[in-house]
Protein backbone atom coordinates (compact mmCIF):
# COMPACT_ATOMS: atom_id res chain seq x y z
CA UNK A 1 0.00 0.00 0.00
CA UNK A 2 1.10 3.41 -0.90
CA UNK A 3 2.55 5.89 1.63
CA UNK A 4 -0.31 7.82 3.21
CA UNK A 5 -0.17 11.79 2.22
CA UNK A 6 -1.08 11.99 6.17
CA UNK A 7 1.95 10.58 7.17
CA UNK A 8 3.25 13.67 8.63
CA UNK A 9 0.20 15.04 10.07
CA UNK A 10 0.79 15.62 14.16
CA UNK A 11 -0.98 13.51 16.61
CA UNK A 12 -3.01 16.87 18.12
CA UNK A 13 -2.78 16.39 22.22
CA UNK A 14 -6.68 15.49 23.60
CA UNK A 15 -8.71 18.48 24.71
CA UNK A 16 -7.97 17.70 28.60
CA UNK A 17 -12.04 18.37 29.75
CA UNK A 18 -12.56 15.13 27.04
CA UNK A 19 -9.55 13.20 27.87
CA UNK A 20 -10.40 13.15 31.71
CA UNK A 21 -13.83 11.91 31.01
CA UNK A 22 -12.39 9.17 28.97
CA UNK A 23 -9.99 8.22 31.55
CA UNK A 24 -13.07 8.29 33.88
CA UNK A 25 -15.51 5.96 31.65
CA UNK A 26 -12.43 3.45 31.18
CA UNK A 27 -12.53 2.96 35.08
CA UNK A 28 -13.81 -0.10 36.53
CA UNK A 29 -13.62 1.16 39.88
CA UNK A 30 -17.34 0.90 41.83
CA UNK A 31 -16.92 4.40 43.68
CA UNK A 32 -15.71 6.35 40.55
CA UNK A 33 -16.71 9.79 40.24
CA UNK A 34 -16.83 12.35 37.56
CA UNK A 35 -16.37 15.73 38.63
CA UNK A 36 -14.62 17.54 35.54
CA UNK A 37 -17.43 17.57 32.66
CA UNK A 38 -19.35 21.01 32.45
CA UNK A 39 -23.02 20.05 32.14
CA UNK A 40 -25.78 19.74 34.88
CA UNK A 41 -26.77 17.12 37.00
CA UNK A 42 -29.14 15.70 39.35
CA UNK A 43 -29.14 14.52 42.78
CA UNK A 44 -28.87 10.82 41.89
CA UNK A 45 -26.09 12.23 39.05
CA UNK A 46 -28.20 12.18 36.15
CA UNK A 47 -28.62 14.69 33.29
CA UNK A 48 -31.79 16.54 33.24
CA UNK A 49 -34.15 17.66 30.83
CA UNK A 50 -36.31 20.77 31.65
CA UNK A 51 -39.47 20.01 32.05
CA UNK A 52 -40.45 23.50 30.29
CA UNK A 53 -38.19 22.15 27.48
CA UNK A 54 -40.05 18.78 27.16
CA UNK A 55 -43.12 20.73 26.92
CA UNK A 56 -42.09 22.82 24.41
CA UNK A 57 -40.60 19.57 22.38
CA UNK A 58 -43.77 17.37 22.46
CA UNK A 59 -45.87 20.66 21.47
CA UNK A 60 -43.50 21.26 18.54
CA UNK A 61 -43.65 17.94 17.35
CA UNK A 62 -47.00 17.69 16.76
CA UNK A 63 -47.41 21.18 15.20
CA UNK A 64 -48.09 20.65 11.61
CA UNK A 65 -46.73 23.84 10.39
CA UNK A 66 -43.46 23.32 11.32
CA UNK A 67 -40.88 22.45 8.58
CA UNK A 68 -37.31 22.04 8.70
CA UNK A 69 -36.47 24.40 5.72
CA UNK A 70 -33.34 26.53 6.35
CA UNK A 71 -33.15 29.09 9.16
CA UNK A 72 -31.52 32.61 7.47
CA UNK A 73 -27.55 32.70 8.20
CA UNK A 74 -28.11 35.58 11.17
CA UNK A 75 -30.67 32.79 12.14
CA UNK A 76 -34.44 32.55 13.78
CA UNK A 77 -35.11 36.61 13.86
CA UNK A 78 -37.53 35.71 17.26
CA UNK A 79 -35.08 33.93 19.09
CA UNK A 80 -32.00 36.77 18.15
CA UNK A 81 -34.86 39.57 20.06
CA UNK A 82 -36.22 37.36 22.80
CA UNK A 83 -32.42 36.10 23.61
CA UNK A 84 -31.33 39.88 23.15
CA UNK A 85 -33.62 41.37 25.33
CA UNK A 86 -32.87 38.54 28.01
CA UNK A 87 -29.44 40.16 28.48
CA UNK A 88 -29.86 43.78 27.58
CA UNK A 89 -33.24 44.17 29.54
CA UNK A 90 -37.09 45.06 28.70
CA UNK A 91 -35.82 49.08 29.06
CA UNK A 92 -32.55 48.80 27.59
CA UNK A 93 -31.73 51.93 25.30
CA UNK A 94 -29.94 50.34 22.83
CA UNK A 95 -32.73 48.12 21.86
CA UNK A 96 -35.70 50.54 21.68
CA UNK A 97 -33.39 53.28 19.49
CA UNK A 98 -32.66 49.94 17.26
CA UNK A 99 -28.85 50.11 18.15
CA UNK A 100 -29.00 45.85 19.37
CA UNK A 101 -29.67 43.20 17.80
CA UNK A 102 -28.35 39.30 17.93
CA UNK A 103 -26.76 37.07 15.01
CA UNK A 104 -27.45 33.21 15.97
CA UNK A 105 -24.87 31.09 16.38
CA UNK A 106 -23.58 27.35 17.36
CA UNK A 107 -23.88 27.96 20.92
CA UNK A 108 -21.26 30.97 22.93
CA UNK A 109 -18.13 28.98 21.28
CA UNK A 110 -19.56 29.81 17.62
CA UNK A 111 -20.72 33.60 18.95
CA UNK A 112 -17.32 34.22 19.97
CA UNK A 113 -15.76 32.79 16.96
CA UNK A 114 -18.06 34.61 14.99
CA UNK A 115 -16.85 37.50 17.02
CA UNK A 116 -13.30 37.19 16.77
CA UNK A 117 -13.61 36.51 12.76
CA UNK A 118 -15.56 40.04 12.59
CA UNK A 119 -12.61 41.82 15.26
CA UNK A 120 -9.93 40.35 13.08
CA UNK A 121 -10.81 40.89 9.39
CA UNK A 122 -13.42 44.16 9.91
CA UNK A 123 -11.45 46.20 12.52
CA UNK A 124 -8.57 44.65 11.87
CA UNK A 125 -7.85 44.08 15.90
CA UNK A 126 -4.95 41.80 16.62
CA UNK A 127 -4.80 42.06 20.25
CA UNK A 128 -6.92 40.06 23.29
CA UNK A 129 -6.71 39.91 27.29
CA UNK A 130 -8.89 37.38 28.98
CA UNK A 131 -8.29 36.78 32.85
CA UNK A 132 -6.02 34.67 34.50
CA UNK A 133 -7.15 31.75 34.57
CA UNK A 134 -9.88 31.34 31.99
CA UNK A 135 -12.21 28.68 29.93
CA UNK A 136 -9.86 27.20 27.68
CA UNK A 137 -11.58 27.70 24.18
CA UNK A 138 -11.27 31.28 24.38
CA UNK A 139 -7.22 31.27 23.21
CA UNK A 140 -8.18 28.37 20.49
CA UNK A 141 -10.94 30.61 19.32
CA UNK A 142 -9.34 33.70 18.66
CA UNK A 143 -5.91 31.93 17.92
CA UNK A 144 -7.43 30.39 15.18
CA UNK A 145 -9.16 33.79 14.16
CA UNK A 146 -5.81 34.98 13.24
CA UNK A 147 -4.98 36.98 16.69
CA UNK A 148 -1.38 36.79 17.36
CA UNK A 149 -0.77 38.89 20.44
CA UNK A 150 -3.18 36.79 22.95
CA UNK A 151 -2.78 38.27 26.60
CA UNK A 152 -3.28 37.72 30.02
CA UNK A 153 -5.00 40.21 32.59
CA UNK A 154 -4.58 38.55 36.50
CA UNK A 155 -7.67 37.51 38.32
CA UNK A 156 -7.51 34.82 40.68
CA UNK A 157 -5.30 35.30 43.60
CA UNK A 158 -4.67 32.08 45.16
CA UNK A 159 -3.86 33.75 48.70
CA UNK A 160 -7.17 34.77 48.94
CA UNK A 161 -8.90 32.40 46.42
CA UNK A 162 -10.89 35.22 45.39
CA UNK A 163 -10.45 38.34 43.09
CA UNK A 164 -7.40 39.99 42.23
CA UNK A 165 -9.00 43.13 41.68
CA UNK A 166 -5.71 45.41 41.86
CA UNK A 167 -3.61 43.12 39.42
CA UNK A 168 -6.80 43.04 37.09
CA UNK A 169 -7.25 46.82 36.83
CA UNK A 170 -3.26 47.12 36.27
CA UNK A 171 -3.07 44.82 33.68
CA UNK A 172 -6.14 46.53 31.65
CA UNK A 173 -4.45 49.85 32.25
CA UNK A 174 -1.41 48.63 30.34
CA UNK A 175 -3.45 47.46 27.62
CA UNK A 176 -3.00 49.33 24.75
CA UNK A 177 -6.00 51.24 22.59
CA UNK A 178 -8.45 48.87 20.76
CA UNK A 179 -7.79 45.57 22.31
CA UNK A 180 -10.36 43.01 23.04
CA UNK A 181 -11.32 42.41 26.61
CA UNK A 182 -12.70 39.42 27.32
CA UNK A 183 -15.41 39.84 30.69
CA UNK A 184 -16.95 37.01 32.07
CA UNK A 185 -20.42 37.84 32.37
CA UNK A 186 -21.48 36.22 35.71
CA UNK A 187 -20.64 32.80 37.22
CA UNK A 188 -16.61 33.21 35.85
CA UNK A 189 -15.44 29.74 34.17
CA UNK A 190 -13.26 27.92 35.89
CA UNK A 191 -13.02 29.91 39.17
CA UNK A 192 -16.70 31.13 39.97
CA UNK A 193 -15.16 34.13 41.12
CA UNK A 194 -17.62 37.66 40.14
CA UNK A 195 -16.79 41.28 40.70
CA UNK A 196 -18.94 43.04 43.22
CA UNK A 197 -20.88 46.15 42.00
CA UNK A 198 -18.25 48.30 42.91
CA UNK A 199 -15.35 46.47 41.31
CA UNK A 200 -17.50 46.18 38.05
CA UNK A 201 -17.60 50.06 37.97
CA UNK A 202 -14.05 50.17 37.91
CA UNK A 203 -13.65 47.61 35.04
CA UNK A 204 -15.93 49.58 33.30
CA UNK A 205 -13.75 53.12 33.91
CA UNK A 206 -10.46 51.37 32.61
CA UNK A 207 -12.28 50.10 29.80
CA UNK A 208 -13.65 53.20 28.86
CA UNK A 209 -10.09 55.33 29.51
CA UNK A 210 -8.28 52.75 27.78
CA UNK A 211 -10.53 52.74 24.88
CA UNK A 212 -10.79 48.97 25.14
CA UNK A 213 -13.44 46.60 23.56
CA UNK A 214 -15.78 44.68 25.92
CA UNK A 215 -16.52 41.31 25.09
CA UNK A 216 -19.35 39.61 27.71
CA UNK A 217 -19.11 35.65 27.47
CA UNK A 218 -22.61 35.02 28.98
CA UNK A 219 -22.81 31.36 29.43
CA UNK A 220 -24.44 31.15 32.61
CA UNK A 221 -27.08 33.87 32.95
CA UNK A 222 -29.92 32.69 35.29
CA UNK A 223 -28.22 29.42 35.75
CA UNK A 224 -25.62 30.85 38.34
CA UNK A 225 -27.82 32.94 40.72
CA UNK A 226 -31.28 31.89 39.77
CA UNK A 227 -31.86 35.56 39.35
CA UNK A 228 -31.43 36.28 35.40
CA UNK A 229 -31.42 39.92 36.33
CA UNK A 230 -29.02 39.85 38.52
CA UNK A 231 -26.55 38.02 36.28
CA UNK A 232 -27.20 40.12 33.69
CA UNK A 233 -25.49 43.50 35.84
CA UNK A 234 -22.51 43.55 34.46
CA UNK A 235 -23.82 43.44 30.76
CA UNK A 236 -26.52 46.32 31.33
CA UNK A 237 -24.13 48.32 33.40
CA UNK A 238 -22.00 48.72 30.49
CA UNK A 239 -25.16 49.01 28.28
CA UNK A 240 -26.79 51.58 30.40
CA UNK A 241 -23.20 53.43 30.29
CA UNK A 242 -23.64 53.90 26.40
CA UNK A 243 -20.87 51.26 25.25
CA UNK A 244 -20.38 49.80 22.36
CA UNK A 245 -19.87 46.10 23.13
CA UNK A 246 -20.88 42.38 22.15
CA UNK A 247 -22.32 39.57 24.60
CA UNK A 248 -21.90 36.33 23.75
CA UNK A 249 -24.70 33.94 24.70
CA UNK A 250 -24.85 30.56 25.18
CA UNK A 251 -28.14 28.66 26.47
CA UNK A 252 -26.17 25.14 26.92
CA UNK A 253 -26.36 25.36 30.92
CA UNK A 254 -29.49 27.48 31.71
CA UNK A 255 -31.52 25.95 29.22
CA UNK A 256 -30.00 22.42 29.61
CA UNK A 257 -29.49 22.59 25.22
CA UNK A 258 -25.93 21.22 25.85
CA UNK A 259 -25.93 19.61 22.10
CA UNK A 260 -28.07 21.93 20.69
CA UNK A 261 -25.68 24.16 19.95
CA UNK A 262 -28.31 27.15 20.95
CA UNK A 263 -26.12 30.54 21.30
CA UNK A 264 -26.72 34.18 20.29
CA UNK A 265 -24.31 36.92 19.43
CA UNK A 266 -25.04 40.32 21.01
CA UNK A 267 -23.96 43.42 18.74
CA UNK A 268 -24.47 47.11 20.29
CA UNK A 269 -23.50 49.73 18.46
CA UNK A 270 -23.55 53.66 18.68
CA UNK A 271 -26.08 53.83 16.11
CA UNK A 272 -28.36 52.02 13.80
CA UNK A 273 -26.77 52.01 10.74
CA UNK A 274 -23.45 50.96 11.63
CA UNK A 275 -25.29 48.09 13.75
CA UNK A 276 -27.00 47.40 10.01
CA UNK A 277 -23.42 47.38 8.30
CA UNK A 278 -22.01 45.10 11.64
CA UNK A 279 -24.76 42.55 10.78
CA UNK A 280 -24.09 42.39 6.93
CA UNK A 281 -20.59 41.69 7.80
CA UNK A 282 -21.53 38.93 10.45
CA UNK A 283 -23.52 37.18 7.63
CA UNK A 284 -20.58 37.20 5.35
CA UNK A 285 -18.69 35.36 8.04
CA UNK A 286 -21.08 32.80 9.07
CA UNK A 287 -21.82 32.24 5.46
CA UNK A 288 -18.79 30.09 4.59
CA UNK A 289 -18.46 28.69 8.50
CA UNK A 290 -22.14 26.53 8.83
CA UNK A 291 -23.96 28.74 6.70
CA UNK A 292 -26.90 28.80 8.35
CA UNK A 293 -27.94 27.96 12.13
CA UNK A 294 -29.61 24.95 13.40
CA UNK A 295 -33.22 25.52 14.11
CA UNK A 296 -34.69 23.14 17.17
CA UNK A 297 -32.90 24.74 20.11
CA UNK A 298 -33.50 27.96 18.83
CA UNK A 299 -37.37 27.36 18.16
CA UNK A 300 -37.74 26.34 22.06
CA UNK A 301 -35.87 29.01 23.25
CA UNK A 302 -37.68 31.72 21.50
CA UNK A 303 -40.95 30.10 22.31
CA UNK A 304 -40.31 29.82 26.16
CA UNK A 305 -39.29 33.27 26.10
CA UNK A 306 -42.28 34.49 24.06
CA UNK A 307 -44.43 32.46 26.22
CA UNK A 308 -45.71 34.32 30.08
CA UNK A 309 -46.64 30.78 31.29
CA UNK A 310 -43.72 29.19 29.64
CA UNK A 311 -41.35 31.81 30.62
CA UNK A 312 -42.77 31.92 34.15
CA UNK A 313 -41.74 27.99 34.39
CA UNK A 314 -38.26 28.36 32.65
CA UNK A 315 -37.54 30.40 35.46
CA UNK A 316 -38.75 28.04 38.20
CA UNK A 317 -36.60 25.21 36.14
CA UNK A 318 -33.09 27.41 36.84
CA UNK A 319 -34.00 28.06 40.14
CA UNK A 320 -34.08 24.59 41.13
CA UNK A 321 -30.57 23.79 39.18
CA UNK A 322 -28.76 27.03 40.92
CA UNK A 323 -30.54 25.70 44.14
CA UNK A 324 -28.82 22.64 44.33
CA UNK A 325 -25.83 24.17 43.20
CA UNK A 326 -25.95 26.11 46.10
CA UNK A 327 -27.11 23.16 48.27
CA UNK A 328 -23.83 21.49 47.37
CA UNK A 329 -21.44 23.91 48.13
CA UNK A 330 -22.68 24.45 51.31
CA UNK A 331 -22.84 20.50 51.97
CA UNK A 332 -19.14 20.10 50.86
CA UNK A 333 -17.99 22.90 52.95
CA UNK A 334 -19.65 21.55 55.55
CA UNK A 335 -17.82 17.80 55.32
CA UNK A 336 -14.71 19.12 54.90
CA UNK A 337 -14.93 21.64 58.23
CA UNK A 338 -16.19 18.65 59.94
CA UNK A 339 -12.90 16.38 59.01
CA UNK A 340 -11.08 19.75 60.12
CA UNK A 341 -9.67 19.64 56.54
CA UNK A 342 -6.43 22.16 56.59
CA UNK A 343 -6.98 25.78 55.46
CA UNK A 344 -9.97 27.74 54.84
CA UNK A 345 -12.77 26.27 52.49
CA UNK A 346 -15.01 29.60 52.71
CA UNK A 347 -14.41 29.98 48.68
CA UNK A 348 -16.24 26.85 48.34
CA UNK A 349 -19.53 28.64 49.46
CA UNK A 350 -18.34 32.45 48.13
CA UNK A 351 -17.83 31.48 44.68
CA UNK A 352 -20.94 31.20 42.61
CA UNK A 353 -22.23 28.71 39.57
CA UNK A 354 -21.72 25.97 37.81
CA UNK A 355 -17.92 25.62 38.91
CA UNK A 356 -15.64 25.53 41.93
CA UNK A 357 -12.01 26.31 41.85
CA UNK A 358 -10.88 24.23 44.97
CA UNK A 359 -7.39 25.77 44.99
CA UNK A 360 -6.64 22.27 45.04
CA UNK A 361 -2.40 21.76 43.05
CA UNK A 362 -1.85 19.40 40.21
CA UNK A 363 -0.23 16.51 42.59
CA UNK A 364 -3.45 16.46 44.85
CA UNK A 365 -5.50 16.27 41.59
CA UNK A 366 -3.37 13.29 41.09
CA UNK A 367 -3.35 11.45 43.76
CA UNK A 368 -7.25 11.95 44.24
CA UNK A 369 -8.43 10.38 40.81
CA UNK A 370 -5.59 7.72 41.61
CA UNK A 371 -6.36 6.77 45.00
CA UNK A 372 -9.84 7.60 45.19
CA UNK A 373 -11.30 7.69 41.39
CA UNK A 374 -12.77 11.17 42.06
CA UNK A 375 -12.01 12.93 38.32
CA UNK A 376 -11.48 16.42 38.39
CA UNK A 377 -9.37 19.03 36.42
CA UNK A 378 -5.72 19.59 36.56
CA UNK A 379 -6.49 23.20 37.56
CA UNK A 380 -8.68 22.19 40.37
CA UNK A 381 -11.59 22.56 39.09
CA UNK A 382 -15.15 20.91 39.93
CA UNK A 383 -18.33 20.47 38.57
CA UNK A 384 -20.23 21.13 42.23
CA UNK A 385 -23.28 19.44 40.24
CA UNK A 386 -21.53 16.10 40.02
CA UNK A 387 -21.42 16.13 44.35
CA UNK A 388 -24.48 14.83 45.31
CA UNK A 389 -25.81 13.92 48.60
CA UNK A 390 -24.32 10.24 48.08
CA UNK A 391 -21.04 11.14 47.16
CA UNK A 392 -20.41 14.44 49.73
CA UNK A 393 -18.48 12.62 52.31
CA UNK A 394 -16.21 10.33 49.89
CA UNK A 395 -15.53 13.63 47.92
CA UNK A 396 -14.60 15.40 50.90
CA UNK A 397 -12.73 12.18 52.26
CA UNK A 398 -10.28 12.34 49.27
CA UNK A 399 -10.20 16.03 49.55
CA UNK A 400 -9.09 15.88 53.23
CA UNK A 401 -6.67 13.06 52.18
CA UNK A 402 -4.73 14.93 49.62
CA UNK A 403 -4.57 17.96 51.58
CA UNK A 404 -3.09 16.44 54.22
CA UNK A 405 -0.73 14.25 53.27
CA UNK A 406 0.69 15.85 49.14
CA UNK A 407 2.28 18.72 49.37
CA UNK A 408 2.23 21.57 46.40
CA UNK A 409 4.32 24.39 45.31
CA UNK A 410 3.50 27.02 47.24
CA UNK A 411 3.61 29.31 44.37
CA UNK A 412 0.11 27.37 43.00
Amino acid sequence: MATSRFVDVELAPPVPVFALTARYREDNHPNKYNLGVGAYRTDEGLPWVLPVVRTVESQMAADPILNHEYLPVCGLDSFCKAATKLVLGEDAASIAQNRAAGVQALSGTGALRLSAEFFKRCLGMNVMYHSKPTWGNHLGIFKHAGFTEIREYRYWDASTKGLDIKGMLEDLRAAPEDSVVILHACAHNPTGVDPNPSEWEQIMQVVRERRLFPLFDSAYQGFASGDLDRDAYAVRLFEKAGFEMMVAQSFSKNFGLYNERTGNLVIVSADPESLRRVRSQMEVIARPMWSNPPNHGCRIVATVLGNAAFYAEWKDNIRTMSSRISDMRRLLHEKLRQLKTPGNWDHITNQIGMFSFTGLGPKQVDYIINKYHVYLMKNGRINMCAVTTGNADYIASAINDAVTNVTEDPKL
